[in-house]
C-alpha cells in the first residue's frame, strides 16, 4: 500500500475522531434570569419547607404558607451555597422558616430566593458580603 494514501487515512482517522470528541463534550448553557424581579426582595414568614433539592445547577425549595398555597423558589448551585455556609442538610420538610426573594415576574407564587432564617435565628444568605450569620 502507498505510505501517501495511508498517512491520508490517518489523517481522515485523526480528524474524525477529534470531531467526535468535541461533540460529546456538553456545551454550558445558562437560563436568564430576567424572571425575576431582581433587586425587588419580598418577605414570606412562617413558611413550612416541603422538600429542598440540593442539585445542580441550582437549588429548589419548596414551601408552603400559612394558608396552604404552595411556593417554589430557585437558588444559588451546591458549589456556592457551600461557601456561604449552606449543606444539603440546612433545611428539613416540616421545618418552619422565614425567607426573602426575588418574586417571579409573572406573579406566580415563586421567585429566586435570597435569605433562609431558621426558627433559632440562623440566617443562611444565597450570596452577597456577609455570607451566613448566626
Amino acid at each position: 500500500m502507498n505510505s501517501k494514501i495511508l498517512r491520508r487515512g490517518l489523517f481522515g482517522c485523526a480528524i474524525a475522531l477529534a470531531g467526535a470528541a468535541t461533540m460529546s463534550v456538553p456545551g454550558s448553557a445558562h437560563h436568564s434570569t430576567a424572571m425575576f424581579a431582581w433587586g425587588q426582595e419580598e418577605a414570606l414568614s412562617q413558611m413550612k419547607v416541603l422538600r429542598w433539592q440540593w442539585t445542580n445547577p441550582h437549588t429548589f425549595l419548596y414551601a408552603e404558607d400559612a394558608d396552604g398555597n404552595r411556593w417554589s423558589f430557585e437558588g444559588m448551585s451546591p458549589n456556592h451555597l457551600v461557601r456561604y455556609g449552606w449543606s444539603r442538610r440546612s433545611l428539613a420538610p416540616g421545618q418552619v422558616i422565614d425567607l426573602t426573594y426575588y418574586p417571579l415576574r409573572d406573579e406566580r407564587n415563586g421567585g429566586f430566593n435570597v435569605t433562609v432564617t431558621k426558627p433559632d435565628g440562623t440566617k443562611l444568605n444565597q450570596f452577597g458580603n456577609q455570607g451566613s450569620q448566626q
